[in-house]
């Protein structure tokens, strides 16, 4: 809040100052009509001190905007790292403590396990989000998409714990084969289904189907949601490092660098990813283009 409020005085500052400049100016070129030359030097002065002014107060509100990603990514993080510990220790204490029938005693390790997969989903999502503008070198190897996405719904329907006809996947007729790094992929994928569910209402229905284009040799692949939709304003934004929708579930919580990660390994391949929404409350629907053999 305190950010905001000194971005707007900035702001309000930077638009006085020019209004004050161009009134002086106007007033100095009427006073000063003969003096032609003088005339011209000071046209140019005074738009070296608009721009600057611009552009000082551009950087500021940019400066602002940036900190306050980074403020909310670090709190993001933290609550992601804490609650799983919390989480552990109490199960851990309650066995250490407390006689606990065998049945218990499995419940207990599953869902420590459970939490143990997304403190390490978090670490893996930082290091390769500090990563992912590294030039490292890619494999070359065949990967069959429809495997590859068969696959990745099976990771989320067993972390999640879902019922099969929450995941619907249109297989194609025919085989699909990218090249590139298979677990690179695997993890694209994975975060965009996390996220489709993460962000969807209580009953969530994901679909998942395929299409080539035209030109035949490169296939896009639809992910949508019923989910809580996306501002129209935030379509291409989302991608951004630590970004997230504006006013996402006040459950939900995240670091900002899934769709982040996602946008550079699809890139990497040579494909893109974009996301298309009718409005919040409207689901999203995102769209992977890669290309294929």
């Amino acid at each position: 809040m305190r950010r905001r409020k000194t971005a707007i005085f900035f702001l309000v500052l930077g638009i006085s100052l020019s209004v004050l400049a161009v009134a002086l100016n106007v007033g100095w070129i009427l006073l000063n009509l003969r003096e032609v030359v003088v005339l011209v030097l000071g046209i140019i002065f005074f738009a070296l001190i608009i721009t600057g002014l611009i552009l000082n107060t551009v950087f500021l509100i940019r400066e602002i905007r940036r900190n306050e990603q980074h403020d909310a990514f670090i709190n993001s993080v933290t609550h992601e790292l804490k609650t799983p510990i919390a989480s552990i220790k109490l199960y851990l204490e309650t066995l250490k403590t407390r006689n606990v029938t065998p049945e218990k005693q499995r419940e207990f390790y599953d869902v420590m396990l459970a939490d143990t997969g997304r403190l390490l989903n978090t670490v893996e999502q930082v290091l390769k989000a500090g990563g992912a503008k590294e030039k490292s070198r890619l494999s070359a190897d065949e990967v069959d998409l429809v495997k590859l996405l068969n696959e990745c719904i099976s990771i989320i329907r067993t972390q999640r714990n879902l019922d099969a006809t929450v995941i619907r996947f249109t297989e194609p007729s025919e085989p699909l084969i990218a090249i590139g790094d298979e677990a690179e992929l695997r993890t694209a994928f994975v975060n965009l289904l996390e996220n489709a569910i993460k962000y969807s209402k209580d009953e969530p229905k994901i679909s998942v189907r395929t299409k080539r284009t035209a030109l035949n040799n490169r296939v896009e692949i639809f992910i949508r949601d019923n989910g809580m939709g996306i501002p129209s304003g935030d379509l291409k934004r989302i991608f951004k490092r630590f970004y997230r929708v504006t006013q996402p579930l006040p459950e939900t919580r995240g670091t900002g660098l899934g769709l982040f990660i996602v946008k550079t390994i699809i890139e990497r391949h040579g494909g893109r990813v974009s996301a298309q929404s009718r409005g919040e409350g409207m689901g999203s629907t995102f769209i992977v283009q890669l290309p294929i053999v």
